[in-house]
């Protein structure tokens, strides 16, 4: 497993930027891809349910939950 890495998003029209672990923006890239989404859509659509989390967690768990829904 490799270090985390920082990635700029844009969301809503602004830049932040998001850092991960390269699985997890592997699979946050497979999954924008199978629901037909560029990635700083389905970054803003966690972001708009995300609660009081941050970005970054917000992302592992939607990973982790879109992942466990499928299997």
């Amino acid at each position: 497993m490799n270090g985390p890495e920082k990635h700029s998003l844009t969301l809503h029209g602004h830049r932040t930027s998001v850092t991960l672990e390269p699985e997890f923006w592997a699979a946050f890239r497979a999954i924008a891809g199978a629901e037909g989404k560029a990635l700083n859509q389905l970054a803003a659509e966690v972001d708009e349910g995300r609660g009081t989390a941050n970005l970054a967690s917000a992302i592992r768990v939607f990973v982790l939950r879109w992942y466990q829904a499928r299997g």
